[in-house]
């Protein structure tokens, strides 16, 4: 069964081009590396620094752990940290953004 998971996270100031340009060009290794941690979907909107994520994931701690030291997505949070105005530890002990209500 797949899970939905919705992140919150922000842009430094003046780094809203930068992340796009590397969003424009995300590494094949890391896909992978998403894929087989158990990724299906994830999608990024933007409304000016804040950012809002929507995971589709078998296990979302699962994948946090798996990719916490995965050589791929070393780098790239390496990179990301540049942009974001809060760092990533990828513990895997964060559980996303509540869901409070869903259309029945």
């Amino acid at each position: 069964m797949t899970e939905t998971i919705a992140l919150h996270t922000r842009l430094k100031t003046g780094a809203t081009e930068e992340y796009r340009a590397a969003h424009q060009q995300i590494p094949a290794e890391l896909v992978a590396a998403l894929r087989e941690a158990g990724v299906s979907n994830w999608r990024i909107w933007r409304s000016g620094e804040e950012l809002f994520h929507l995971i589709d994931v078998e296990d979302y701690q699962a994948m946090r752990h798996a990719l916490a030291e995965h050589p791929a997505n070393v780098p790239w949070q390496q990179r990301m940290s540049e942009l974001l105005a809060v760092e990533d530890d990828y513990s895997g002990d964060d559980r996303g953004i509540e869901q409070v209500w869903e259309l029945p």
